[in-house]
């Protein structure tokens, strides 16, 4: 809004410049892609594969170079070649801010006392609600169903965003989609493992909906003769080096938790937010150290006294 009252948006557009809102656009395809086999310079920091919209898979190739705004700015002031804002004889200028808050009074609703509960909420026929969680288990049972040795796992490959945009308000409609440019068996493995979660809140034999585990949990009574369904948890987990790199986007956590995922184990995480997120949906962000992993693909962990531990404070186990 003081863009527009200082005249800044102006000065803009009279350059042939295109002012935009902030949005999820270009960065996953969505207009202002770069040119495929052609290189193009960007000041986000979406340079990762795919990132542009563009699939490496059916011979796509956008070349993308990260650069500062302002050395953009002055590229584009010299007809396209490449020019650093240092280069350029220019007074930059940094004007006062002034922030009102008149636009979010008028375009943003605030419930608050006016709302009539009475009212349904009309959801158009992609608009699903979330499907009901299981608290943590005091034990947890883990099936391993994606090992990533890539040094770094974005959200993006996470959680594809372009071709899912569709499916942001339909959480198992867009999980159907995660780690499917990087692990296309995940989502069926996670599947799998999750039919033994539901049988247990079912008040079902969880070795009926998924046999494989009967022998996995003769091993672990073997030791933990108290384990049994009425205080044990199944649930999926991956592991990648270095996890969440990329975007904010929470739905790299929420899909695997609505496909019955209960962690990620990793040597380290590539974000603070990605972190977050896994703990906000419930799913425990493991941390191992970097070497040989003492487990492989399609293995299962046994973890006792998670929720104890938790509760506690516990920082390893």
């Amino acid at each position: 809004m003081e863009l527009v009252k200082n005249g800044a948006v102006a000065n803009l557009l009279e350059t042939g410049a295109i002012v935009k809102t902030a949005f999820c656009g270009p960065c996953f395809g969505a207009g202002d892609t770069p040119a495929n086999n052609a290189f193009s310079i960007r000041h986000s920091t979406r340079n990762f594969p795919n990132r542009e919209g563009s699939k490496v898979q059916n011979g796509q190739v956008a070349s993308v170079a990260l650069m500062d705004a302002r050395s953009i700015a002055a590229t584009a002031a010299n007809k396209g070649f490449l020019t650093a804002a240092t280069d350029i004889d220019v007074n930059y200028s940094k004007p006062k801010y002034f922030f009102d808050k008149t636009i979010y009074e008028n375009r943003v609703f605030d419930s608050k006392g006016v709302a009539d509960p009475d009212v349904e909420i009309q959801f158009g026929p992609n608009i699903k609600d979330w499907p009901a969680m299981s608290p943590l288990p005091e034990n947890l049972v883990l099936k391993v169903v994606s090992e990533i040795h890539d040094p770094v796992t974005t959200t993006d490959e996470l959680i594809p965003s372009g071709e899912t945009s569709s499916f942001r308000s339909n959480p198992l409609g867009l999980a159907e989609f995660a780690l499917s440019r990087k692990d296309p068996e995940y989502v069926g493995r996670a599947k799998e493992v999750q039919k033994a979660q539901k049988a247990v809140e079912a008040d079902t034999c969880p070795g009926d909906a998924l046999p494989e585990i009967h022998p996995v949990m003769d091993t672990i009574r073997a030791t933990f003769s108290d384990v049994n369904r009425s205080n044990v948890g199944f649930g999926s987990t991956i592991f990648a080096v270095k996890p969440g790199d990329g975007s904010a986007r929470e739905q790299a956590a929420s899909c695997q938790k609505v496909l019955g995922g209960w962690a990620n184990i990793a040597n380290e995480y590539a974000t603070k937010r990605y972190r977050s997120n896994l703990i906000n949906w419930g799913m425990i962000p493991f941390v191992i150290d970097q070497g040989e992993l003492p487990f492989h693909n399609l293995d299962y962990l046994f973890v006792p006294k998670i929720r104890e531990a938790i509760a506690d404070g516990k920082n390893r186990i």
